[in-house]
């Protein structure tokens, strides 16, 4: 196989989705296809529907892959490609690594999703050229990954990068990792929806303009709907938003002092859906950070959007496999 011809399939494996993309040594996505997970039918069903998503895109090719590399929304074991546990999907110790290795005949990768997503960013998007960054992706969790000396983080046990389990405020809500005051639980999708949803309650008056655009179910109010309605002037939407900004400033301040990155890459949907976001917590950061931390710092939203997970994946692929099928 030459340098030429040379390609992976990425995939990203989500509660919600699965993508599949051809992706090249170059980074370049090709071709992809995009099916629902419908995690309720199990691992078994899940999987089988990955492996028939991987074929179909194998028979527009005539050169084989050089490997599989999946991102997975959970905890993974390195050496044996296990999903430990994966709460959106509901599995635990799920051996996908040695599953789709049997049933596509092909090398497989298995990491975590966000750090994937941290791969594909770092190579082909907004951190080209840097040794020492930190993506922070915003969605409805919140993950990332950190490049230091031209290597990524991974951990002594591989979960590095859980950067949306920083603590911010000792007394703050509950999140679903068990602890309390995370980043995740102040400013990630699911922690914005909820915080709307819970002063909707409180005062239904004040939680008007909200419901409205939920369709009159303010337990249906999504953090999309509440950026929405932040960015027509609602009061209501506009300190939500405030206040997960404030969270996401001190997060990023606080990763800027420990890591000191060249650049930090923030994206994922609540990003996407209020690109302005990034001037207010680049500003904020600059606000709070170390002096000797921000001065080289630049601050730059993710160029990948929703394909730096499977071109990620792929390319840890083709780094894991290529000269093992030379």
């Amino acid at each position: 196989m030459t340098v030429a011809n040379v390609w992976a399939i990425g995939i990203d494996l989500g509660g919600t989705k699965i993508e599949v993309a051809r992706v090249d040594a170059e980074g370049n996505l090709r071709q992809r296809l995009r099916r629902p997970t419908d995690a309720k039918r199990g691992a078994a069903a899940v999987k089988a529907e990955v492996v028939k998503a991987v074929k179909s895109l194998q028979q527009s090719v005539d050169s084989p892959p050089a490997g599989v590399g999946v991102g997975v929304a959970g905890q993974v074991d390195r050496q044996q490609g296990m999903v430990r546990f994966a709460p959106n999907l509901g599995w635990h110790d799920e051996p996908l690594k040695d599953y789709l290795g049997r049933a596509l005949g092909l090398p497989v990768v298995v990491t975590n999703d966000v750090r994937a997503a941290t791969l594909g960013e770092w190579l082909y998007g907004a951190g080209q050229g840097c040794d020492d960054l930190i993506c922070l992706f915003v969605g409805t969790g919140i993950g990332g990954g950190v490049v230091a000396g031209g290597r990524i983080l991974s951990g002594c046990s591989n979960s590095a990068g859980e950067l949306g389990h920083i603590t911010v405020d000792l007394r703050g809500p509950s999140c679903h990792c068990g602890n309390r005051g995370c980043l995740e639980a102040l400013a990630g999708g699911w922690a914005i929806a909820r915080h709307a949803q819970e002063a909707i309650s409180a005062d239904p008056s004040a939680g008007a303009s909200l419901s409205k655009l939920a369709g009159d179910k303010g337990e249906a109010v999504t953090a999309k709907i509440v950026g929405q309605a932040a960015q027509i002037g609602d009061p209501l939407a506009l300190r939500i938003m405030e206040e997960a900004v404030q969270a996401l400033v001190a997060g990023a301040a606080s990763l800027v002092n420990a890591f000191n990155p060249c650049r930090l890459i923030l994206g994922g949907g609540v990003i996407e859906g209020l690109p302005q976001l990034v001037d207010r917590i680049a500003r904020g950061v600059r606000q709070r950070a170390l002096t000797v931390s921000r001065e080289p710092l630049e601050i730059l939203p993710a160029r990948l959007g929703n394909n730096a997970g499977v071109i990620g994946a792929a390319t840890l692929a083709i780094h894991s496999f290529m000269g093992k099928r030379d």
